[in-house]
C-alpha cells in the first residue's frame, strides 16, 4: 500500500517562512510528477508547484518567487520552501504524486491527508 504523509504545516506570521515535507511510502517502483496543491475554504483545490522527474517546474503564478519545490528521489520525499507568506496563502496544502507501484504497469495519483497552513498576525 502507497501512503503520502505530509508535515511542515503550521501558523505563521505574514512575511514568514515554513517548509513542507511530504514522504512516499510502500512498495514503489517509480515516482513520476511530484507537486503541492492547496485549497483555502471552498471547493476549489489549486495547483500550487510541481516537479517532474528530470527535475522540471511549474509554479502558480501567485507564488513565483516566492516558492519552491524540490526533490530527494533517494528519499521519495518533495519539499515546498515557502517564503514571504501573506494571508492568502492561508490553505491546507496536500502532497501529490504520480506513481508506479509494485504489481502495476501504469502509474496513477496519489494525495497525502493535508496539511494545515495559516498565515497571520
Amino acid at each position: 500500500q502507497v501512503q503520502l504523509m505530509e508535515s511542515g504545516g503550521g501558523l505563521v506570521l505574514p512575511g514568514g517562512s515554513l517548509r513542507l515535507s511530504c514522504v512516499a511510502s510502500g512498495n514503489i517502483i517509480r515516482i513520476d510528477d511530484m507537486g503541492w496543491y492547496r485549497q483555502a475554504p471552498g471547493p476549489q483545490r489549486e495547483l500550487v508547484a510541481v516537479i517532474t522527474r528530470s527535475g522540471n517546474t511549474n509554479y502558480a503564478d501567485s507564488v513565483k518567487g516566492r516558492f519552491t519545490i524540490s526533490r530527494d528521489d533517494a528519499k521519495n520525499t518533495v519539499y515546498l520552501q515557502m517564503n514571504s507568506l501573506q494571508p492568502d496563502d492561508t490553505a491546507v496544502y496536500y502532497c501529490h504524486a504520480e506513481l508506479v507501484r509494485s504489481g502495476s504497469m501504469f502509474a496513477r495519483d496519489y494525495w497525502g491527508q493535508g496539511t494545515r497552513v495559516a498565515v497571520s498576525s
